[in-house]
C-alpha cells in the first residue's frame, strides 16, 4: 500500500480542490447538484486525510502502471 501514498504537497492539493468543489455544490444547492458531484470531494477528502489516493489506486489498476521504486 506504501506505493499508493501522497506527499504533504499534493495532500493539501487535493483538499483545497476538494473544498472548490464543495463550495460550488453548496452555492448551487445540495438538492439541486447530481448525487455523481459527490464522489470527487470525498475521495479528495479521503485522500487528504488518510494520504491514500483512489484515484491513483485506479488509474494504475486500468492502464496497468507499475509504481516507481
Amino acid at each position: 500500500m506504501h506505493e499508493y501514498l501522497i506527499n504533504r504537497s499534493m495532500r493539501l492539493f487535493v483538499f483545497l480542490v476538494g473544498s472548490v468543489i464543495w463550495l460550488g455544490i453548496w452555492l448551487t444547492g445540495f438538492t439541486t447538484v447530481h448525487w455523481l458531484l459527490y464522489f470527487p470531494p470525498i475521495f479528495f477528502y479521503f485522500a487528504a486525510i488518510t494520504g491514500i489516493c483512489p484515484g491513483m489506486i485506479i488509474s494504475r489498476l486500468i492502464l496497468g502502471d507499475k509504481p516507481h521504486k
